[in-house]
């Protein structure tokens, strides 16, 4: 979508746009009353400012809408295609990789009681395999800190694939 298309979109129409990115309702809302934004980049640079200040009740929210690491979504939602694609290099031919990844996302929703989550696009499996290790041996603080940075780059990076530059 075009910048000045969303810009000029219907407040409701405008959260629908953003909703897919996260599910933080109040930030979709914060992002589309700053409407409208003179460019992409001022558009990115508000939404990244917003993010920050997710409550944990926002932040568990956002948690429940993602699959797990491996684990495709089934659903044709937007926010399940743009996990599809987010994805797309974890190899579910490599059953080794794949079992790992099981087993890593068992360990760490039993450890910290919600889904792994990262930032898979432009990770490869193994990449995401060792990340997801690593992270296993933080503790609970330590980690909530990292989920809440991977769910705004995800969210950042989800805008910025459907939010398109307007042609000079």
């Amino acid at each position: 979508m075009r910048l000045r298309d969303f810009n000029a979109l219907p407040a409701t129409e405008a959260l629908a746009v953003l909703a897919p990115c996260v599910n933080v309702p109040r930030w979709a809302a914060e992002v589309a009353r700053a409407r409208p934004f003179a460019d992409r980049a001022h558009l990115l640079d508000f939404a990244e400012s917003a993010a920050p200040h997710w409550t944990q009740a926002e932040l568990d929210a956002a948690l429940s809408r993602h699959p797990r690491i491996g684990e495709q979504p089934r659903d044709t939602s937007d926010e399940a295609r743009h996990s599809r694609r987010e994805q797309a290099a974890v190899d579910a031919a490599d059953a080794a990789l794949a079992d790992a990844l099981r087993a890593g996302n068992e360990a760490y929703e039993s450890k910290f009681g919600h889904v792994f989550l990262i930032r898979a696009a432009g990770r490869s499996g193994s990449e995401i395999l060792d990340l997801l290790r690593e992270r296993l041996q933080h503790d609970p603080a330590t980690e909530a800190v990292i989920v809440a940075q991977q769910l705004r780059e995800i969210a950042l990076l989800r805008l910025a694939g459907i939010i398109v530059e307007d042609p000079s």
